[in-house]
């Protein structure tokens, strides 16, 4: 959970980063930035694997490749949504992602969910509700839908990783990212003439902010539920618009402010009180979460 907290707060920073590039189109940022991340990934697997990249990328199985391909539509989703509308409005959306992810797994695991969680997810919820109610109107059509699209697949992504839990998911970032590369070069035609800053804050947003993260979250879904991981992922949705807020003056609104604080309040109770407890055995899908 600690994990969680800290990777949710870290990759918070990638809408500040997205408005500091200059020029560069979504396609353009999708190259960069998941190069990024293909480097941080195979740099982790090559440290875990004593070398052993390309077998162990194989070796991931349908499952992997499913995560793969779930993830690589999401990162392209969400880089549309971050540039069709403002920062707030796109996470906004993309804080329906716990709830998507709680009916998935109750449908596909069995996962049945503890009362502690139940509480935490309607006062994220309710906090969640004033924020858009109050903001979505902000952003275009095609940016919430994007948004939207990109909730839908990270959900499912988070589902499959809970599912296959005892298997080595990491590879399927390495896939995602292949992904990504091969879609956008292909639809940009190869223009990847960019400003020097677009591609250094793009490297950064996948290598460090979105990699490495990313890895942190396949580590602590080992243990902790698929409800609990995406609720956790709140912190994201609530601190992104008060950072482009603070340092882009993208102002969001009161309402804005208040539901932030509900989610982070209900998500930092519910990380306290889990930490409190005891290290609980590992449970099977059939049994509460």
């Amino acid at each position: 959970m600690l994990l969680m907290v800290i990777g949710s707060i870290a990759i918070s920073f990638g809408g500040l980063v997205q408005r500091n590039i200059e020029m560069a189109n979504p396609w353009q940022i999708n190259v960069y930035r998941s190069l990024g991340m293909l480097v941080a990934i195979a740099l982790i697997i090559a440290i875990q694997n004593k070398g052993r990249i390309v077998s162990t990328v194989l070796g991931v199985g349908r499952f992997g490749l499913l995560a793969g391909i779930l993830l690589s539509v999401a990162g392209i989703c969400f880089i549309q949504a971050l540039t069709h509308t403002t920062i707030a409005n796109a996470l906004f959306v993309l804080g329906a992602i716990p709830f998507f992810a709680a009916l998935l797994a109750r449908i596909f695991l069995g996962e049945r969910l503890r009362n502690a969680t139940l509480v935490t997810m309607l006062f994220a919820g309710f906090g969640l509700v004033l924020m858009v109610l109050n903001g979505i109107n902000v952003g275009s059509g095609f940016g919430n839908l994007m948004a939207l699209a990109t909730a839908l697949c990270f959900a499912s992504y988070a589902v499959v990783v809970r599912y296959r839990r005892r298997i080595e998911m990491l590879p399927a970032l390495l896939i995602s990212s292949l992904l990504i590369i091969g879609i956008s070069f292909t639809v940009i035609g190869g223009d990847l003439d960019i400003p020097l800053n677009d591609v250094l804050l793009s490297l950064f947003w996948g290598g460090c902010l979105s990699g490495f993260v990313n890895w942190m979250f396949i580590i602590a879904s080992r243990h902790l539920a698929t409800a609990e991981v995406t609720l956790i992922m709140l912190l994201e949705f609530a601190l992104g618009p008060i950072w482009v807020w603070l340092f882009i003056d993208e102002i969001p609104t009161r309402w804005t402010l208040i539901g932030g604080a509900v989610v982070i309040t209900a998500v930092a109770v519910r990380a306290i009180l889990e930490l409190m407890h005891k290290s609980r055995p590992e449970q099977t899908p059939s049994q509460p979460v």
